[in-house]
């Protein structure tokens, strides 16, 4: 199997270089380390210094200032090469969790076109729960657990959780991991600030169910797909109804300020610690 390169890159100019080297060395640690657990999948991430030069067969994740109304995070090129793009700040560094969840769903899904058969699913009070029935999943693999309070530090850097193939086991069984946090107890179970797309085989129609705030989940009807990408038409779908997109960021985006500040310590005495052994060798070799 060919190992696929990811390529993390600012084209702000306004994201501290440090951190994007960071972030790309912890999403590299992530990918080689945690991914492929559970995932049949091969890659590396990579510091991109300019986006004036994304090398051959780099797939880049960029980060930007503002995405359009309507444009999503997946993206393909003209070669039908999958990228992405990730709305980026200098004030909040938790943009290292989408980041993540963007490079993951790439790997799991290249194409954006991935489908699961399953147990079908319906709302049960703040959750969901199986039914009669059978959907056809589209495999996103960080959407039902992506809010970042589910997120985990990877040498200070904060990245996404992320379901594992369990997750479309018909039955929930003893000592089962179906997210890689362990956030995720069962089956399909959905997380607040998450959601879930599928097609409902008996309407012939795409739906989903979302759980952007404190109240119950919402089904959504989505109508008939449209695009090359399963992933980027939802994707797109996601940000048309700006109330609903502006109430599942805020649901997504909480992380709480014990989480963040362990996350900054342990990085600043990780960066520390290399300026220690970088005094050292080079004090050594006078």
């Amino acid at each position: 199997m060919s190992i696929v390169q990811i390529g993390l890159v600012d084209t702000t100019g306004e994201i501290d270089p440090q951190l994007v080297q960071a972030a790309a060395a912890a999403l590299n640690v992530q990918v080689t380390r945690d991914l492929p657990q559970f995932w049949n999948v091969q890659a590396t991430v990579r510091y991109l210094p300019s986006h004036h030069r994304v090398p051959s067969g780099v797939w880049p994740v960029q980060l930007v200032r503002s995405l359009p109304p309507g444009e999503g995070g997946f993206h393909m090129d003209k070669h039908n090469q999958p990228y992405a793009k990730v709305i980026a700040s200098p004030s909040d560094d938790t943009w290292t969790i989408d980041a993540s969840h963007e490079t993951l769903e790439m790997l799991v899904d290249p194409y954006g076109n991935r489908m699961q058969a399953s147990v079908a699913i319906e709302i049960s009070g703040n959750g969901v729960t199986d039914t009669t029935g059978q959907f056809n999943y589209l495999v996103e693999a960080c959407d039902p657990c992506e809010a970042n309070n589910f997120g985990y530090s990877v040498n200070g850097v904060l990245v996404s959780d992320f379901i594992t193939p369990h997750y479309y086991d018909p039955v929930t069984t003893s000592g089962t991991r179906y997210s890689f946090t362990g956030s995720i107890k069962a089956p399909r179970q959905l997380l607040q600030g998450g959601y879930i797309s599928f097609v409902n085989q008996e309407l012939d129609e795409w739906q989903q169910i979302l759980w952007v705030d404190s109240g119950p989940p919402q089904l959504n009807n989505l109508g008939p797909a449209t695009g090359k990408s399963l992933r980027g038409w939802i994707d797109a779908e996601m940000t048309k109804n700006k109330e609903r997109h502006a109430r599942m960021h805020e649901a997504i985006h909480g992380v709480s300020a014990e989480v963040k500040q362990h996350a900054q310590e342990r990085r600043a005495k990780l960066d520390k610690i290399a300026e220690v052994r970088a005094r050292n060798l080079y004090n050594h070799g006078l």
